[in-house]
């Protein structure tokens, strides 16, 4: 038998160190890969020093491009002229210089000599044809090449198209989406060799269509932005604004290969360059990037541009009520309907933008990409959009909507006179029960079988898609506990953002009990939304503390301590798989699991500060009993050495930039694991569960816990003096902080004083009940849930 070759990525060579260069670099470091980062060669002095400055420029974005800033240092600085020969260890190369033709195949050139024979090369092109490209290489390599198109910021944006040249190695592609889907947690999409593939072909175009017809309509730009934003399910960037984000000049770079390359599409009149867009660039307006564009602040207010005489005005036009009633009907056949048969202006605007985008989308769907499934997921993942316009469409009525664009078509209300493609009328939308239609071979195909997807249980769904939902062991109005016909029992809450209250608590002490009953292991895992837990339900505890009911919450303390040493202390392991915000309770309970499972993309914090509080369900024992354990560790007998990494952490309310940031602060074990793509939580989780429990799993023995006493309190009371007296902090601030010490410390006791997780537990109640009976922290508790920000009082 044939052993399969694994595609290993060891080393990675990313070619040009411009915004998205660098970028690649950074989240190629976070995936523990040995990168190195090449451009030109300083003319004098250091000869990295481009590169060196482009990592160290890293540090000004925002958001952060890095998972941790020391990750940074693990990139390698390297130019053209001294270093090619680093190439010849590198396991794939990513060039990403800039978006010229001529550029690209000078460079190739350059280090084709000097490729590994087993390494990928890839463009990160944006628009050009991969296949000329290729022809720059030798015929040797050309195999081993492909687009690989990231986009903007790559860390956090989901969408990498692969676009295959005729060249191609299926040997190639396959593994290089799996690392691409599982190591960097990307959603792959394969685009056919035609300009701008697929994402920027849809998206850019729908951009085009908007400013097209705002001038016909004489819509101004702020106005079209709040009707083409989250009104539509797009980002509140919406189309003006968002064309600032990108940067004008890129904009028009990417119109302009449109333009070039597309010379006998319908549309091509929408590919001309607006005045309005060509003379802001020749200024040097580009949008963000250089404060003025579209848009420009003008000391604290937002101006924008009025084409009625080309000067900017204050951005405070609003769209009209009947409009956005239309566009907030729920019903969306209903809001279809009402769009295309009002004669508002506004209306008209965009019932004819998005029959555009259906047209369009229709029309091109077979030059650009397999199926609707793709073009419905690059402006989801590459865009932001809540659903692509195959979705929209057939959810609005396709065969109604059809009709319409065919009557607009024959009325000459649009553009193009292109008739839709015969598909569209001969079936009943872009999605069956079988998949997403694919007009090469006219039939509906299921999504991917590679072996990479198997690890995802529950992807993102398109339109139609279901999945099995497992079987229910226990269910209430709070929680699930279910499984997937195996041995690990899966607890998932069905409260809104995962908020915590007295019957997610029950529903924990429940699950831990049946599922040590009948099952192996559990993972506490969240079926729907992007976060894990925002913590305890403030609403309820609020209704709670405003009343005065001191002795209801001091029993719902306690119960959520108990549900936390449920987790700890039951018979069999117990993981958490958290991503995106992780926030108070919902840290204390995955805290308290046997090990942790993280999304890459996780926000961890003990917040309670912000609404006058501390952590009460076990937060403040469990970083009490960290500190003493690393102490036991180093064969100190002082915890306090070890404890004001900790002590800060839920003093300031610390939050983490990513699970990795998250391990470095201390939130997160060194046996803790970490995955790149959210969608695989549920399978990695259930896989260390199921090493643990074959392992023989025993809980922990109760701790006897090495405190710091009265010495470590004063200890970090001398240290909020001086944050009080230098003003970063108030005198209610001052008490919190102080009895986050008393607690974390185990109070007054010498110290040395040997105390058990009990003692701590109490201490934490005793405070948190004291501080929620404040006047203070009951105006943070209220300010917090009218304005969803902290007050500092």
């Amino acid at each position: 038998m044939t052993k399969q070759h694994h595609f290993i990525v060891r080393h990675a060579a990313v070619l040009g160190a411009g915004v998205m260069g660098a970028q690649i670099a950074a989240l190629l470091a976070a995936a523990g890969i040995q990168v190195t980062l090449f451009d030109l060669a300083a003319e004098s002095g250091d000869k990295n020093s481009i590169v060196r400055q482009a990592i160290k420029n890293l540090k000004k974005l925002k958001p952060a491009p890095f998972a941790t800033v020391e990750s940074l240092l693990d990139i390698r600085s390297a130019n053209y002229d001294d270093d090619l020969e680093l190439l010849k260890q590198q396991d794939i190369i990513i060039e990403a210089v800039a978006e010229r033709m001529d550029i690209k195949t000078a460079l190739y050139n350059k280090i084709a000599a000097f490729v590994n024979p087993h390494a990928i090369i890839a463009s990160n092109t944006s628009g050009l044809s991969v296949n000329q490209l290729a022809e720059a290489l030798p015929a040797a390599i050309r195999e081993r090449f492909c687009g690989i198109h990231f986009f903007n910021p790559p860390r956090y944006m989901k969408l990498v198209e692969l676009i295959p040249t005729q060249h191609s190695s299926k040997q190639i592609l396959e593994p290089l989406e799996t690392f691409l889907v599982s190591t960097l947690g990307k959603g792959v999409l394969y685009a056919k060799d035609t300009p701008n593939f697929i994402a920027n072909r849809i998206g850019v175009f729908s951009l085009l269509a908007i400013f097209h017809h705002a001038q016909q309509f004489n819509i101004p730009f702020d106005v079209a932005d709040q009707l083409t934003g989250p009104l539509l399910g797009r980002p509140k960037s919406a189309t003006f604004r968002l064309a600032d984000v990108v940067g004008l000049d890129t904009l028009l770079h990417v119109i302009k290969t449109m333009d070039d390359n597309l010379a006998d599409d319908p549309w091509k009149q929408y590919y001309a360059i607006p005045s309005w867009l060509e003379n802001l660039v020749k200024e040097g307006a580009l949008g963000q990037k250089t404060r003025k564009g579209i848009y420009v602040k003008q000391g604290k207010a937002i101006h924008v541009l009025d084409l009625a005489n080309n000067e900017y005005r204050l951005a405070d036009q609003q769209a009209d009520p009947e409009v956005v009633k239309i566009l907030r009907t729920k019903d969306i056949t209903e809001r279809f309907t009402a769009l295309r048969n009002s004669s508002h202006p506004q209306a008209q605007f965009v019932w004819a933008t998005l029959r555009d985008l259906f047209h369009y989308s229709a029309y091109h769907l077979e030059d650009i990409a397999e199926t609707t499934r793709d073009v419905d997921f690059a402006l989801r993942w590459g865009f932001g959009w809540a659903e692509g316009p195959f979705a929209v469409w057939q959810l609005a009525g396709w065969q109604a909507i059809s009709k319409q664009i065919t009557a607009d078509i024959a009325d000459k209300k649009t553009m193009a006179d292109a008739a839709l493609p015969e598909w569209v009328n001969k079936e009943k939308g872009g999605y069956s029960a079988d998949g997403a239609f694919a007009p090469s071979i006219t039939k509906y195909l299921p999504r991917s079988n590679a072996q990479v997807y198997q690890r995802q249980s529950y992807p993102e769904p398109v339109l139609g898609e279901g999945y099995d939902e497992g079987e229910t062991i226990m269910e209430t109005d709070d929680v699930r506990l279910w499984h997937q016909g195996d041995d690990i029992a899966i607890l998932s809450f069905k409260t809104k953002m995962h908020t915590i209250g007295d019957g997610v608590l029950d529903g924990i002490l429940q699950s831990v009990e049946l599922a040590e009953e009948s099952f192996k292991a559990l993972v506490l895992w969240q079926r729907g939304g992007n976060h894990f837990s925002v913590g305890a339900n403030l609403k309820e505890f609020a209704e709670t503390v405003m009343t005065g009911k001191l002795d209801v919450l001091e029993r719902g303390v306690y119960k959520f301590q108990r549900a936390s040493l449920a987790l700890r202390y039951t018979m069999i392991p117990t993981v958490a798989a958290i991503k995106g915000f992780t926030f108070g309770g919902g840290c204390e309970l995955s805290l308290h699991c046997s090990r942790i499972v993280a999304a890459m993309e996780t926000y961890i914090g003990l917040v309670e500060v912000g609404v006058g509080l501390l952590p009460a369900g076990g937060g403040c024992k469990e970083f009490a009993l960290r500190a003493a354990q690393h102490s036991q560790n180093f064969q100190h007998n002082d915890p306090l050495l070890f404890m004001k990494k900790y002590y800060e952490l839920i003093a300031k309310g610390q939050t983490s930039m990513s699970a990795l940031h998250a391990k470095q602060i201390g939130y997160l074990r060194p046996s803790d694991v970490i995955v790149f793509n959210e969608n695989e939580l549920l399978y990695v989780a259930k896989q260390q569960a199921h090493a643990m429990a074959e392992s023989n799993y025993r809980p922990m023995m109760r701790p006897h816990i090495n405190v710091a006493g009265r010495d470590g309190k004063a200890t970090f009371e001398m240290m909020l003096v001086n944050l009080r007296e230098g003003n970063f902090i108030s005198d209610y601030d001052f008490l919190i902080g102080s009895k986050i010490a008393h607690v974390m410390c185990g109070g007054d006791v010498d110290r040395g004083t040997i105390v058990d997780g009990e003692w701590l537990l109490r201490l934490e109640r005793e405070a948190f009940v004291e501080l929620a009976s404040q006047e203070k922290t009951q105006q943070r508790i209220k300010h917090t849930l009218e304005t969803g920000k902290p007050l500092r009082n």
